[in-house]
């Protein structure tokens, strides 16, 4: 059975691992940000070669709780939020579909239900045709 995600280029998955889901540092204590944990669990599912995985230190989204963005040439870029280590076999399934969309969309319908509002945002790709005849 062929893989969607190996058939076609890289996607890179970025994940803030800072990332303290609404927690203060006092409350952290010396535990691990959730964005770290998330980023980890992502490392035991993910194949080398099926995603990129590259860890970030600050998306700019601290009060929606973990984000991630993912992106691949000719498709849009989307950013997730709202995640968590629990989220990470959901993550990994939504960047499945993704990869196999033609243009990155995976409608709400398609999605694992935990991500079903999880996509804050869709950013053009640097290759993605998004222009419309004016």
């Amino acid at each position: 059975m062929s893989n969607p995600v190996a058939a076609t280029a890289p996607i890179v998955l970025t994940v803030c691992v800072t990332c303290r889901r609404g927690l203060s540092p006092s409350e952290l204590g010396e535990a691990l940000p959730p964005g770290r944990l998330l980023y980890e669990a992502l490392q035991t599912r993910l194949s080398e070669g099926e995603v990129m995985l590259r860890p970030v230190e600050c998306m700019s989204s601290c009060n929606r709780g973990c984000m991630a963005a993912a992106s691949m040439p000719g498709k849009w870029t989307f950013l997730l939020a709202g995640m968590g280590p629990e989220k990470a076999d959901d993550l990994v399934e939504w960047v499945k579909l993704y990869s196999a969309s033609k243009t990155g969309m995976v409608p709400v319908s398609k999605r694992p239900a935990s991500l079903a509002d999880m996509v804050i945002a869709r950013l053009p790709g640097a290759t993605a045709n998004t222009e419309k005849p004016l």
